[in-house]
């Protein structure tokens, strides 16, 4: 039996669109065993233990890729990461199942491999790349193959995550974005990605809470999150360095450096939103990881 484990990720950040990704400390975990024939899928809702779980089609692509078979198998998933909100949750199961068909195979692929084949499947490799490989990443295409590249990440920042409990599709995030942009906004979108990642690596809250500021999706997805400016308004009353989108929401992330600000912002949100789920997260290093068990 093999045994995956794969972080949650936060994509975007504010102004690093479709670039910029980051590794949190929840994680997915999924069992791989090879039975005699069949599949059977146990952790997860009903709708999911078929054959149309991404987790299981990825293990495919995997055993495709390495021109392999298995004669049935037995799945098991853990994971507290939620369903379409913006925490890289198909991500998660995309890498985790080729992983898991991978680990089973005497790891043919490299993880750039890997990298590439769940790129293929998510679309675009903001999530999938902290994923793999953990911390802050920044991403992007180049004739058609992934690249990235992996910060570091201050250990004091804490990411004070808000869960609303209502969903929003990448599909309908996507579509109310405007299909173009001005050089004007194009320039303010790379000087803040620019700097916010390496004061994320650095612990540099001044900047942080300048450079956490975007022209490009934001505005016009906060409309799919009607308490948005609202938490937003908080988040910078309580203390926090910033607030943003995570990925294409409905969760919205604050960031802090302090325990304090963090355990404020959410017994005041709890008042107001009490149905939501709160969580204080950190950044990990460790992407995707395997062991026999």
């Amino acid at each position: 039996m093999i045994k995956v484990q794969v972080p949650a990720t936060s994509a975007n950040l504010g102004p690093g669109y479709d670039c910029l990704g980051i590794a949190l400390d929840e994680y997915c975990t999924v069992s791989f065993e090879v039975i005699e024939e069949g599949l059977e899928i146990t952790g997860c809702e009903a709708a999911y233990c078929n054959e149309d779980n991404l987790i299981y089609q990825a293990f495919l692509k995997g055993l495709e890729y390495l021109n392999e078979k298995v004669s049935g198998l037995r799945m098991h998933v853990e994971t507290n990461i939620p369903y379409a909100r913006g925490m890289g949750s198909s991500a998660t199961c995309i890498v985790a199942g080729l992983t898991g068909a991978n680990a089973l195979f005497h790891h043919k692929m490299n993880k750039y491999e890997i990298f590439d084949l769940a790129t293929q499947m998510e679309g675009h490799p903001d999530n999938v790349a902290p994923a793999i490989f953990g911390g802050l990443t920044v991403s992007f295409m180049d004739q058609g193959k992934p690249n990235m590249i992996r910060y570091g990440v201050k250990k004091d920042l804490i990411f004070v995550t808000m869960i609303p409990d209502f969903e929003v599709s990448t599909k309908k995030a996507r579509e109310v974005l405007p299909n173009q942009m001005s050089y004007a906004q194009a320039v303010y979108q790379m000087g803040r990605t620019a700097a916010l990642a390496k004061a994320i690596e650095i612990g540099n809250g001044l900047i942080i809470s300048k450079a956490c500021n975007d022209q490009m999706q934001e505005p016009y997805r906060k409309k799919l999150i009607p308490a948005y400016d609202e938490v937003k308004t908080l988040s910078k009353d309580c203390g926090a360095l910033t607030m943003f989108i995570s990925g294409s929401g409905s969760t919205m992330m604050a960031l802090t450096q302090q325990e304090e600000v963090a355990d404020d912002l959410i017994a005041q949100l709890k008042q107001r939103y009490p149905s939501w789920d709160y969580r204080k997260l950190h950044a990990t290093y460790d992407g995707s990881s395997d062991e026999v068990m």
